[in-house]
């Protein structure tokens, strides 16, 4: 398993996505699925940078791992900030015009979408996410 742990800004973004890129290239992971991945980790990592602590510092931890039976990649994203379960969220509509559409939401359905499953739980004061890619 590979580790990045650092503060949760969005000025860290860039260092989160070399991180990755340089992870999954290791993994042999196949350039469409990368991309799906990068898409769904910069999406979450934006939501904690932006909400988990509500404008005071803290920190995430980014794990990076791969399954067996079936091949698969996961990616787990740890922090202390308020609770969120992002699979409670509802769905939102894009069949509807964005003038429609309420605000908020299209990052948690773009991760959903590009993952092959997202996991949540609360523990010990920690919001941990994971998302899987099968390759």
């Amino acid at each position: 398993m590979s580790v990045l742990k650092l503060e949760a800004k969005l000025e860290n973004l860039k260092k989160v996505m070399a991180f990755a890129d340089e992870k999954l290239e290791a993994l042999d992971c196949p350039l469409k699925k990368q991309m799906q991945l990068a898409v769904a980790l910069e999406e979450l990592f934006v939501n904690i940078a932006h909400y988990a602590y509500k404008g005071k510092d803290g920190n995430v931890e980014i794990q990076i791992e791969t399954e067996e039976n079936p091949s698969a990649v996961k990616i787990t994203l740890i922090d202390t900030g308020n609770p969120f379960n992002p699979l409670e969220r509802e769905v939102p509509d894009i069949s509807l015009p964005a003038e429609q559409r309420q605000i908020g939401g299209l990052g948690i359905y773009l991760a959903r979408k590009n993952t092959d499953g997202m996991e949540y739980r609360y523990e010990d004061g920690k919001n941990i996410l994971t998302v899987r890619k099968l390759l």
